[in-house]
C-alpha cells in the first residue's frame, strides 16, 4: 500500500431519510463511481459551494487515493514519487466526511432502487450517482496480446510493472507514438533499458504536431538513444514460455522486447452506464449540466460524451467539473460549452506545445518561425484574422497566451506582423519584462493546465494571503504538478507584491507556515519535546499534522532529545516501523548486517538455513556487501529475526532513514596496492555508527588506496586511504543523478578520521532538513560552511562527536532483537494497521 487508507468501509442500503452509520442526517446520498482526477474534482468543486449538502461515498477501483495520473510519467523517469503526485491524501476524505472504499470497484447499478452494488456485494443507495469511470486502454488485436509483459500506461500499478522490468533490464518496445508513448518510452530509456518506438501513422504525435514539429521531436529521441519506426505497423507479439520476447512487424522486421508498452489509445468506459440502460454513444451521453439520461445519475471526464465530442486531456474534465457542481448545488447557469484543449509533452529537456487545429486548410494561413540552429519551431494558425491552432517546439513561453488568442477568438490584425515573435514583442514592442506579458494575459486564460486554474483564480489566492509560491501551491494547485508553469506563478506572485513577495525556504508542509529550519530551532529552545506540544506551541493548521510533517517531527525529536523522547512508531514509514523492506507482492525483504561487508562460514550458513527455513524467493547480494533475502512473510519476520539474532546477526537498517552499510575493499591486509587497513577501519566505523537515525538514507565507504574499489567518492562519507594517512570525503552520492564527494579534509590517524566521521555525521543530524541527503544539504549550505562548523573553533569535532556517542547510547538497540522478543504487539495485528504514512520506494 502507499497511503495511510483506512479499511474499507461497509455501508448497508438505506433510504435517504436513513442516517447512514456516523454521518450527518439530513443531507442527500451522494454515490461517485471513480476515485481519479474527474470524479475527486467534482466532489471539490460540490464541498466549495455546499459543503453540507451530500454525504459522500466514492468507489475506487485502485487500493489507493486519488492521484495525479498525468503525473506517471515523471514517476516512470524517477523524477517524482507516488507521494509527490498525490492529489487527495487521506486526511482529506477524513477531514470531509467521505468514506472512500477503495479497490472495489462498482460492478452493477440500480437504478429501479437507486443503489450501487461493488465486486465484493457492498451495497450502498444513492440519492445522486456520479459515474466518473475515465477510460480504458486500447488494446491492439494481434496474436500475443495477452502474453505476460505486455502493459498498458494507464494507472500506477502499470508504472509498478514497467519499473520491475526495467530492473531487470534488457530490451522495451513501446507500441504508439503519441503522447504516452513517448513519454513511457522516456522514462524507460532513462531507467537503462534499450527502447524502440513504433507509430503507426508518419508523424509521431500526428493528433497535436505538424510534420515539421513532429520530425523535431523524433531527431531529438533519437539522439537520446531510442529508436523510433514511424509507418510501422505491428503483426504479432512474440512469446516464448508465456512470455512477451518480440514483437513481429507486417514488413518482416522483428524487434527483441523484455515489456512491450500498449500506448496506441483509450476508450470512454462505458460498460457500467451501459449495463445500466444509460445512453450511451461513444461515451456516456451528457448534457450541459453533466447530467444522463437520468435525472439522479451525473457523468463526468473521459467517459462522457458531451455535444459528440470526448475528450482525453485533463484540461476538459475541470470545465466539467466546475458545470456539474453548479447543477448538483441548484445554480446551473449556463452549463459546459465545450472545451478548446492544448497539449504539453512531459519529456524533461524538450518543450512542447500544441492546442487547437494546425491542420490549416482553405482560408487559413501559416505564419511560422525556424531557428535550425537552436532547434525552435513556430508555427501560428489564423483564419480570418484570429489564432485558431498553434505549435511550439523548442521555446513554448508564449504557449499560455497563443492559447488565450484562440480561446477568446480574438482579432489579431493589429499585431499580425509581430505575432509569431511572441507575447512581449506584440503587445509592448520588444518589451521582454515577464511580468507585464503575464498582466496581459486575461483573467481566464489558463496558468496551470494539470489541475485547471486559470490567471484569476491565482490572483485571487494571492491576494487571500498567498504570498509564496509553496503557498499558492498549497490554497490553489497551481504549478503542484509538472511544475512547467512556475514562472508564470512566480511572475503573478512579482506583480501583484513586489517585494512584499515571500521568497524564502518552503514551509515544512502545508500545516505549518514555519519551515524545517524554524521547526528544528524553536523545539530546541522552547524544549518541546512530544509531537503534540510541538503542534500546540507552533499553531499546527490541522490537529495530526500529515503525513509529512509527522515523520519529520518524529525525526527531529529524537535527534534533539536523545533518551527522553520515545520513538512514535505511528509516525515512521511502514518499513521503519516493521524493519524489513515491504516490496511489490506485500512480502519482506530482510537484510543483516555484516560489519564492513565482512561474513564468515557461521553466518553465511545461518543465512542459507534462514533462507531455505522461510522460503525466501531470492538471495541477492547487495550493491553495498550485504545479503537480501526477498519474500518473506510479514508473520514469519519474528522468526527469522530470530534465528538471525541467534546466529549473532543484527539488523542492517537497509528500510532506514539511519546509517545503511560500510563499504570497504581489502586493503593493505591482502591487496598489494593497499596502503592501510580499509577493512578494520570500516568495521570499526560501522560498529560506531549502526543504529544512528539520520534525516535520509546515510552510506559510508572505506577505500584502502587511491585506486577506490570501495567507491568511496559516491558515498555521503568516504574515506580514501593514503601513504601519508586518509583522506575524508563528503556529500556523494549514487543514483540517477550521481554527485562525487568534495575533500573535508586529511587526517593522519585513525583516530582522527573516527572523530571527524562522528562530528560531520552529528552535523548533518542536527542541521539537515529531514528527508535531505548530504549532497543538497552541502549544496545548500555550502562545504565552507560545513568546515567553519567543524574545525572553526578548537573543541567543535570534540563537542559535536561527544554528542554523537551520547545519542548512541540510546540509538544501538538492535530492533530485531526486541521484535523477536515480542516487544511489538503490533505485528500480530491486521496488516491493515500498519499502511505507511509516507511512500517510499525500499
Amino acid at each position: 500500500m502507499r497511503d495511510g487508507l483506512g479499511e474499507q468501509g461497509t455501508v448497508n442500503a438505506h433510504s435517504s431519510n436513513e442516517p447512514a452509520d456516523g454521518l450527518p442526517t439530513g443531507r442527500e446520498r451522494l454515490v461517485v463511481i471513480g476515485n481519479g482526477m474527474a470524479g475527486c474534482r467534482a466532489v471539490e468543486e460540490i464541498l466549495a459551494r455546499d459543503p453540507a449538502r451530500f454525504n459522500v461515498t466514492i468507489f475506487g477501483s485502485e487500493p489507493r487515493v486519488n492521484y495525479n495520473r498525468i503525473m506517471l510519467s515523471p514517476v516512470l523517469a524517477g523524477e517524482k514519487s507516488f507521494d509527490d503526485i498525490v492529489i487527495n491524501d487521506a486526511a482529506w476524505y477524513a477531514d470531509n466526511g467521505i468514506e472512500l472504499i477503495s479497490g472495489d470497484p462498482v460492478v452493477d447499478i440500480d437504478r429501479a432502487d437507486r443503489r450501487v452494488v461493488s465486486r465484493s456485494g457492498k451495497v450502498v443507495a444513492y440519492d445522486r450517482l456520479l459515474i466518473a469511470t475515465g477510460s480504458d486502454p486500447f488494446i491492439i488485436p494481434v496474436p500475443g496480446h495477452d502474453l505476460a509483459g505486455v502493459v498498458t500506461f494507464r494507472d500506477l500499478d502499470d508504472v509498478d510493472k514497467m519499473l520491475a522490468a526495467a530492473d531487470r533490464g534488457g530490451s522495451a518496445v513501446v507500441i504508439g507514438g503519441g503522447l504516452l508513448g513517448l513519454e513511457a518510452a522516456h522514462g524507460l530509456a532513462l531507467r537503462g533499458m534499450q527502447v524502440t518506438v513504433i507509430h503507426l501513422m508518419p508523424t509521431l504525435m500526428e493528433r497535436q504536431l505538424d510534420e515539421a514539429a513532429g520530425w523535431l521531436l523524433r531527431d531529438e529521441l533519437e539522439r537520446r538513444g531510442q529508436t523510433i519506426i514511424t509507418g510501422g505497423d505491428t503483426a504479432e507479439i512474440v512469446g516464448k514460455q508465456g512470455h512477451v520476447a518480440g514483437v513481429r512487424l507486417k514488413d518482416g522486421r522483428e524487434l527483441p522486447a523484455d515489456i512491450v508498452v500498449m500506448a496506441v489509445g483509450i476508450r470512454p468506459s462505458t460498460t457500467l452506464a451501459r449495463g445500466a440502460g444509460l445512453e450511451v454513444g461513444r461515451g456516456v451521453l451528457v448534457d450541459d449540466h453533466m447530467v444522463t439520461s437520468d435525472p439522479a445519475i451525473m457523468a463526468v471526464g473521459e467517459c462522457v460524451e458531451h455535444r459528440g465530442q470526448c475528450y482525453g486531456l485533463v484540461a476538459p474534465l475541470w470545465d466539467m467539473a466546475r458545470s456539474l457542481a453548479d447543477a448538483a448545488v441548484g445554480r446551473p447557469g449556463e452549463g459546459y460549452q465545450g472545451s478548446v484543449t492544448s497539449t504539453k509533452l512531459k519529456v524533461s529537456g524538450i518543450d512542447l506545445f500544441s492546442a487547437g487545429d494546425f491542420s490549416g486548410g482553405e482560408g487559413c494561413e501559416d505564419i511560422v518561425l525556424r531557428d535550425a540552429a537552436r532547434g525552435i519551431y513556430k508555427r501560428v494558425v489564423v483564419r480570418d484574422n484570429c489564432v485558431i491552432g498553434a505549435v511550439l517546439y523548442g521555446d513554448t513561453a508564449d504557449g499560455s497566451w497563443y492559447f488565450d488568442l484562440l480561446k477568446k477568438a480574438e482579432d489579431i490584425s493589429p499585431i499580425r506582423d509581430t505575432l509569431i515573435l511572441g507575447q512581449a514583442f506584440a503587445m509592448g514592442g520588444g518589451n521582454t519584462d515577464p511580468c507585464a506579458a503575464v498582466a496581459a494575459l486575461s483573467d481566464d486564460a489558463e496558468i496551470c493546465g494539470c489541475n485547471g486554474v486559470s490567471k484569476g483564480q491565482v490572483v485571487s489566492c494571492i491576494d487571500s494571503g498567498a504570498h509564496s509560491l509553496d503557498a499558492v501551491r498549497s490554497q490553489c494547485k497551481a504549478s503542484a504538478s509538472c511544475g512547467s508553469c512556475t514562472s508564470l506563478v512566480e511572475n503573478l506572485l512579482r506583480l501583484r507584491l513586489g517585494a512584499d513577495m515571500e521568497s524564502g525556504p518552503k514551509t515544512m508542509c502545508k500545516c505549518t507556515s514555519f519551515t524545517h529550519a524554524d521547526v528544528r530551532r524553536l523545539i530546541v529552545e522552547r524544549k518541546l519535546k512530544v509531537i503534540p506540544q510541538v503542534m500546540q506551541e507552533l499553531g499546527w493548521k490541522t490537529p495530526d499534522g500529515c503525513a509529512s510533517c509527522r515523520p519529520a517531527l518524529n525525526y527531529y525529536l529524537l535527534c534533539a532529545w536523545p533518551g527522553e523522547y520515545e520513538d512514535d512508531q505511528k509516525s515512521r514509514f511502514v518499513n521503519e516501523r516493521l524493519h524489513a523492506n515491504i516490496q511489490k507482492d506485500g512480502t519482506y525483504s530482510v537484510v543483516p548486517r555484516m560489519w564492513g561487508g565482512v561474513t564468515t562460514p557461521d553466518e553465511l550458513r545461518a543465512i542459507a538455513d534462514a533462507a531455505d527455513k522461510f522460503g525466501a524467493r531470492m538471495v541477492k547480494v547487495t550493491g553495498g556487501q550485504r545479503i537480501d533475502l526477498f519474500g518473506i512473510r510479514k508473520e514469519d519476520l519474528p522468526a527469522i529475526w530470530g534465528d538471525l539474532n541467534a546466529a549473532g546477526m543484527v539488523s542492517g537498517h537497509a528500510y532506514g532513514k539511519s546509517l545503511r552499510t560500510v563499504k570497504t575493499c581489502v586493503g593493505s591486509e591482502w591487496c598489494r596496492f593497499g596502503t592501510q587497513d580499509s577493512t578494520g577501519l570500516g568495521i570499526t566505523i560501522e560498529k560506531m555508527t549502526w543504529g544512528s537515525w539520520m534525516p535520509h538514507k546515510f552510506k559510508i565507504a572505506v577505500s584502502g588506496c587511491p585506486r577506490n574499489c570501495a567507491e568511496a567518492t559516491i558515498k555521503d562519507f568516504g574515506v580514501i586511504c593514503v601513504d601519508s594517512g586518509y583522506e575524508l570525503h563528503v556529500g556523494g552520492n549514487g543514483g540517477i543523478h550521481v554527485r562525487a564527494t568534495e575533500l573535508l579534509c586529511k587526517v593522519e590517524t585513525e583516530h582522527e578520521a573516527l572523530a571527524v566521521c562522528a562530528a560531520f555525521i552529528q552535523l548533518y543530524r542536527e542541521e539537515a532538513w529531514y528527508l535531505e541527503r548530504t549532497a543538497p544539504w552541502i549544496e545548500r549550505v555550502g562545504l565552507d560552511y560545513v568546515k567553519q562548523a567543524l574545525f572553526g573553533t578548537p573543541d567543535a569535532i570534540g563537542a559535536l562527536a561527544a554528542r554523537f556517542h551520547h545519542s548512541q547510547l540510546y540509538s544501538q538497540k538492535d530492533p530485531w532483537a526486541e521484535r523477536a522478543a515480542g516487544k511489538f504487539a503490533e505485528l500480530h495485528q491486521p496488516l491493515a494497521q500498519f499502511r505507511p504514512l509516507v511512500t517510499e520506494k525500499a
